[in-house]
């Protein structure tokens, strides 16, 4: 597939034959490693890419794979420390740009090399998956130190939720307009059993935030904590197998984001006790698979189950 310049039909291909090229001008040290793209710079990026690789970051505001993938890509960008750059190109902004690189669905990421289109991937990729398509062109960049973002979430998974709430709050100082942060922020404060923090942060963030899946995953854990036995009252289902028992214990595994083995218990208990509280178990587990998202992996999995089951 040849990239062509939406506004002459000509191919995107760079001069090489001019000195006064700006890749040729200029040492890989002085590019910088993340812009944005558009009809403005496009050729001047085809340019670029005859010096240095380009992963070209095709994205839709608001897009919930997007907002996945292109902070990812940042950090990835960073790591590698200048193998390649990264532009970010809005499509709905340059729709033109857009079909002439034949992107039908995003997130779609192209490696442009020399002027011309590599290879691509689409969709909102695992971190483990990217590196492997990284790999196939660039050589592993050496052991770095654990990102601010990479020790918060180490943190929180090993149960220092204080320590991985400190880290958000910094992150969010630096950068107060990264909403992801700002979720991360009030996911770590419900974990620090600081669940008003957490509402006033949820409260606060730009409605389409507010309402998109990750938020809406920190909001669910919050009802679904509020719902879910304390400590006192689980140890008090000791050696129950009643429907209630199973469904308390598993609304604690989703509270506490257990949700792999929260909504396998559900499932079980679907299988076991349909009419359990008018089909509680159902409706909670689609409750989760809203709050986790329509990409989540788990609800992508489950949803499949649940169908299954019920057909």
């Amino acid at each position: 597939m040849s990239i062509v310049d939406p506004r002459t039909g000509e191919p995107l291909t760079a001069d090489t034959t001019s000195g006064d090229s700006p890749a040729s001008s200029q040492g890989r040290e002085d590019i910088e490693l993340i812009l944005d793209v558009d009809r403005s710079n496009i050729q001047q990026l085809l340019e670029t890419s005859m010096q240095v690789p380009v992963l070209l970051d095709c994205y839709r505001p608001g897009d919930e794979g997007s907002q996945r993938l292109t902070p990812l890509l940042e950090k990835l960008t960073r790591e590698y420390g200048g193998a390649f750059l990264l532009a970010k190109l809005d499509i709905d902004a340059n729709q033109e740009i857009a079909a002439q690189l034949g992107v039908q669905s995003v997130p779609d990421v192209k490696l442009v090399s020399q002027g011309g289109l590599v290879d691509h991937f689409q969709g909102a990729l695992p971190e483990k998956q990217v590196r492997e398509w990284l790999s196939r062109y660039f050589p592993a960049p050496e052991e770095v130190p654990a990102s601010p973002e990479e020790q918060a979430a180490e943190a929180l998974a090993a149960g220092d939720a204080a320590t991985a709430r400190a880290l958000y709050e910094q992150l969010v100082q630096e950068n107060p307009q990264h909403t992801p942060y700002q979720v991360n922020l009030a996911s770590a404060s419900v974990a620090d059993g600081k669940t008003a923090d957490a509402l006033t942060i949820l409260d606060n963030l730009p409605p389409e935030e507010r309402d998109a899946a990750p938020a809406r995953g920190v909001r669910a854990r919050i009802q679904f904590g509020e719902q879910a036995p304390s400590a006192e009252e689980l140890a008090a289902l000791e050696g129950r197998d009643d429907s209630e028992a199973h469904y308390l214990r598993a609304l604690r595994q989703i509270a506490d984001g257990d949700y792999e083995d929260g909504v396998e218990a559900l499932l079980a208990l679907m299988k076991r006790d349909r009419q359990y509280g008018e089909d509680a178990a159902r409706q909670t587990l689609l409750r989760v698979f809203d709050a986790l998202g329509a990409d989540h992996p788990l609800t992508v999995t489950y949803r499949r189950r649940l169908f299954a089951l019920l057909y």
